[in-house]
């Protein structure tokens, strides 16, 4: 089969899924498990992923029963990132706001069109996760990059099994960091530096060293460890939860997270706005089916 041919069997296959769950809900006694479910495209986070995720964060938040909220990925891994490419990338979509209150991105050209977007669906949505007055716990195995780094750290938890691995590589597209730019508070800034400039991966051991990560664990072992730690939590006042969580959010940004975000929002959108006008590849040559492909060589190597 060629490689056009192959494209648009996949092409076919994924629109056949449009009806399928990309984020699914479950109650576990007191714990809210939500698992976003694209694994043929390792977990890319498109729009509909985007507002799919706040809907079933939004319900946990309203269901008294549970406690504890688990964001999980469906597959070999947590997450490949933002949508850059494959068949369900919705973009050009309209979606109905609920982050921020900004005027619709689709009519809107440049600067005007990523900004609307971008604080919407990627700064914006974040930081209204990790508002969430639950306990958050990501649960991460395999991969980790970009826009699957923003998911995890809107957790207050992270627990990874040994396989896992972290990465942002957007300084190779000219972008100084995801737009959750919150990589000097979850590791120390030399740290960062070096994340960001080799676009290197961490694996899970190495951002345990670092902070970024609570527990490493054998994978098999990995749904058995988060659970345990949420009946433990489980066990706490639910408004002493809640309470605990925003105090120690608002020493964050005490000590410069939101502002330190909203200006590296701004330097984000100088380099899409140069990419543009010197009309290079603002992906540096990098798809979906580059980062599936990254994925796998992961897992054959871990």
């Amino acid at each position: 089969m060629s490689t056009a041919e192959s494209r648009t069997a996949e092409e076919a296959e994924e629109a056949g899924k449009a009806d399928e769950e990309v984020v699914t809900y479950e109650v576990r006694g007191t714990v809210a498990v939500v698992t976003v479910n694209r694994p043929r495209y390792r977990n890319a986070q498109n729009s509909k992923v985007t507002y799919a995720l706040d809907a079933a964060f939004t319900r946990a938040v309203d269901d008294d029963r549970v406690k504890v909220v688990v964001l999980a990925g469906n597959g070999e891994h947590f997450s490949g990132g933002h949508d850059i490419g494959t068949p369900g990338r919705d973009i050009h979509e309209t979606f109905e706001r609920k982050a921020v209150i900004w005027w619709d991105h689709t009519d809107k050209q440049g600067v005007d069109s990523r900004i609307a977007r971008e604080s919407e669906v990627y700064l914006g949505m974040c930081r209204r996760w990790r508002e969430i007055p639950k306990p958050m716990i990501a649960m991460v195995q395999g991969a980790c990059i970009a826009g699957g780094l923003m998911l995890a750290w809107s957790c207050d938890f992270i627990v990874a099994s040994e396989d896992a691995f972290f990465c942002d590589p957007v300084v190779r597209m000219g972008i100084p960091g995801v737009e959750f730019f919150a990589h000097p508070w979850v590791m120390n800034p030399r740290a960062a530096k070096e994340f960001l400039f080799t676009g290197d991966r961490f694996d899970a051991r190495r951002a345990h060293q670092l902070g970024m990560v609570n527990h490493v664990v054998p994978r098999e072992e990995l749904e058995s460890t988060v659970f345990a730690i949420a009946e433990r939590i489980s066990a706490m006042p639910r408004f002493g939860l809640a309470l605990a969580k925003k105090a120690i959010n608002q020493a964050e940004d005490l000590q410069g997270m939101r502002s330190g975000m909203d200006s590296v929002f701004g330097l984000h959108h100088a380099a899409h706005a140069h990419n543009a006008e010197v009309d290079v590849d603002s992906l540096a040559g990098l798809d979906a089916r580059a980062m599936r492909d990254s994925g796998r060589q992961a897992a054959g190597s871990a």
